[in-house]
């Protein structure tokens, strides 16, 4: 008898081969078998009908604080998401001196918008190396899997300590020390190291990310410590400007250790290099050697505006200045009143000074890029669904109607505003993109942007909008399950799952595909100390399996906590299996 069979799903595999009816058996959380099985199971789920499929690996997430008090990792888990790699973009809390734990909580905030008071309030901060952190991290189970990049920030100022700041340059003692630190979180368990070099984050405070400023030879030199342990991958988030060499080094690096670097590759207005010649300059070093992998969003990442959220379109007015202390109960009756709104929508917006104004204009009035964001949002949308042409039809100005749908469900209304992958009012540029080796499906940002994005439903939007609803040309279901299972687990080593045949961990979705839908995103203030989060959920999802236990059914938490911290590469846990 097996402990768990799945009868008579349709079985996508993560290989990308063809789709087949089968049923799949588990026993000891490994899948012994697909086929055939006549032998019962302790537990029998009927996907006659569904999609069967491995559980999702998500590469970049940013769930370094809440892992440490959250068993339920919502909302990726609420996704099909059994696996998460955190520690992304240079930001983490590992190593940590006493004296620094509220400045990485500033480098998380100001980078990855996590309200600094939940992490304050959430972390015990019961660790100060790397080592230790992972030994932390172990100490709490969860629905899913957890692992974890060494974060540069951490590591710099650790070892800079009061020199640590924008523009510092770090000894040749320095730097091995940062590599020695490095190579002993590998040794550990970590997965990678990462760093961060774009002037879009920056700590709460304003300051550049340590990694902005850092030289190819420091970059080099702690990258170096992955290739004495044999493994790692280095990511990085980055401007690309040309000056810098970016794929230069990042090739140099990658022949040298035989190991993959890794890169957010997006449209973005803050990089020099458009995303053609990203994807160029990558081919271009590969072809010499290199293992060069680019990152991908499958949407525009795109800001969610709310009254209570992180930005919104009157942010720089005067009037909202006068409101923004109050509490929501009290900003709300300001909000309604007819007067006020006139105020708002008269006033001329006053910017602070700011390296990225031009972007803080289009925040404040980009209504051509604004989009409604109703229940059934479809998230590439048309240029005649846009604020701008919606209140030319109602005769209004764009202002008023974009204040009306902030007040729509009594002041819950979003408006949805892509800034980066949406330079050409569609989606179009990615689909090439699908069918290339060196590009992973990526930078669903899960955890981070509490207050402003909400996309680590990333891989039901892929089944949704690509695969099955998309109105341009689409991707295959088996191409879309293997990108974001298969290809993400291979890029960190981890062999052991995103795959359903015998000897893999059974690590399943079961999906209704005709029913999958994402939920509209709200606002939960749910964190510790009150944070707020956005968060979206979905229909669709059967069930959940993580190492051979259900954690989610319809969406429901079962309450079975079968994670664990993933050290280190993972291999195929046994033979092929018999029924």
């Amino acid at each position: 008898m097996h402990d768990l069979v799945i009868r008579g799903g349709t079985v996508v595999d993560g290989t990308g081969a063809a789709r087949f009816v089968a049923d799949v058996a588990v026993d000891g959380g490994i899948i012994t078998a697909v086929g055939h099985i006549s032998a019962q199971g302790r537990e029998e789920i009927d996907a006659t009908g569904k999609i069967v499929a491995p559980g999702f690996v998500d590469i970049h997430t940013h769930y370094d604080g809440q892992a440490t008090w959250d068993s339920e990792m919502a909302p990726s888990s609420w996704h099909g998401v059994t696996t998460v790699v955190m520690g992304n973009c240079g930001v983490g809390f590992a190593p940590a001196k006493k004296d620094k734990h509220d400045w990485l909580i500033g480098l998380m905030e100001g980078v990855e918008d996590i309200p600094g008071t939940a992490l304050a309030e959430g972390m015990t901060w019961d660790w100060e190396t790397f080592p230790e952190y992972l030994d932390a991290l172990e100490r709490r189970p969860r629905t899913i899997d957890v692992a974890t990049h060494v974060p540069h920030g951490a590591v710099r100022a650790y070892v800079l300590g009061d020199r640590e700041m924008p523009g510092a340059v770090p000894t040749d003692a320095d730097i091995a020390e940062m590599s020695r630190i490095v190579e002993e979180g590998i040794r550990a368990g970590a997965l990678g190291f990462s760093t961060s070099r774009t002037v879009l984050h920056k700590s709460v405070d304003g300051e550049l990310v340590p990694g902005t400023t850092a030289t190819k030879e420091e970059l080099i030199g702690i990258g170096r410590a992955m290739g004495r342990v044999g493994y790692g991958v280095f990511e990085m988030a980055s401007d690309m400007k040309r000056d810098w060499d970016e794929f230069g080094w990042m090739g140099a690096l990658s022949r040298e250790t035989g190991l993959p670097v890794t890169f957010a590759a997006l449209q973005s207005i803050a990089k020099e290099m458009p995303l053609e010649e990203q994807i160029s300059s990558m081919i271009a070093e590969n072809d010499n050697g290199a293992n060069i992998v680019a990152q991908i969003a499958l949407r525009g990442n795109g800001i969610i505006m709310a009254w209570q959220g992180t930005v919104h379109p009157f942010r720089f007015k005067p009037a909202w200045a006068e409101i923004e202390a109050l509490p929501w109960a009290q900003q709300l009756v300001r909000l309604k009143d007819p007067a006020f709104k006139a105020r708002m929508i008269s006033e001329e917006s006053v910017f602070p000074e700011s390296d990225i104004i031009d972007f803080l204009r289009i925040v404040a009035g980009g209504w051509p890029v604004h989009f409604e964001m109703g229940p059934a949002f479809n998230y590439e949308p048309r240029q005649d669904e846009s604020i701008m042409a919606r209140a030319i039809t109602a005769g209004i100005s764009p202002a008023e109607y974009a204040y009306d749908l902030l007040m729509q469900d009594d002041g819950t209304g979003f408006i949805y505003f892509p800034i980066l992958n949406y330079r050409d009012g569609n989606l179009n540029f990615l689909e090439e993109l699908q069918t290339r080796d060196d590009c992973v499906n990526s930078l669903s940002d899960g955890g981070a942007h509490c207050g402003t994005i909400c996309d680590a439903a990333s891989p039901t939007f892929m089944l949704q909008h690509w695969v099955r609803d998309r109105a341009g040309q689409r991707i295959t279901l088996e191409n879309a399950i293997k990108r974001q299972c298969h290809d993400t687990a291979r890029l960190y080593g981890l062999n052991d799952r995103g795959v359903l045949k015998s000897g893999y961990l059974a690590d399943i979705n079961i999906i209704d595909l005709d029913r999958l839908k994402l939920s509209k995103p709200w606002l939960a203030f749910d964190l510790p100390a009150g944070g707020r989060r956005l968060l979206q959920k979905a229909d669709g999802y059967v069930a959940t399996i993580k190492s051979g236990v259900v954690t989610f059914r319809e969406g429901k938490m079962t309450g079975a906590l079968p994670g664990i911290v993933v050290r280190g590469p993972q291999n195929v846990l046994m033979a092929e299996a018999a029924e």
